[in-house]
């Protein structure tokens, strides 16, 4: 196994725990992340169940061996990517409640500054976990197809 697929399958693995983890923390406890939904979402409770629910599919769907279904990985990664494009207002508005009221339990500057930029990193491990893009890695050359 090239140096590239190692990293994928550990980082795909390390994802999809990730992400089972917070998908079981949406559905079972979803109050805190309810709090921090933007007002112009509508259900926030329903929201933040189907994003439990997601997170859990997309998990399943990261370790779902290619030789079974050989679409799976790469789509359960572009829609993970998608899905942390989509929670990005909520972290937005996480950050700015935190910072702005403060009190016992805000996470301060620390928490939220990193986190916010790392959000990109999140979409491109996705991407990547899943075979959707290679870089940094140097793509695979073609096979050669001599006649």
């Amino acid at each position: 196994m090239i140096a590239r697929e190692r990293w994928r399958l550990a980082l795909r693995v390390l994802l999809a725990v990730i992400y089972f983890a917070a998908g079981v923390l949406h559905v079972a406890h979803p109050q805190p992340f309810v709090n921090i939904v933007p007002h112009w979402v509508p259900m926030p409770y329903q929201v933040v169940i189907a994003t439990g629910i997601c997170e859990i599919l997309g998990a399943i769907g990261l370790l779902i061996p290619r030789s079974l279904i050989p679409w799976m990985q790469r789509f359960a990664g572009i829609m993970l990517a998608l899905y942390a494009v989509c929670v990005f207002p909520a972290n937005v508005n996480h950050a700015i409640h935190d910072l702005t009221v403060g009190g016992p339990g805000a996470l301060g500057w620390a928490y939220h500054g990193p986190r916010l930029p790392f959000q990109l990193v999140i979409i491109w491990w996705c991407l990547f976990a899943g075979g959707a893009v290679d870089w940094p890695f140097k793509a695979s050359p073609p096979p050669n197809r001599s006649p």
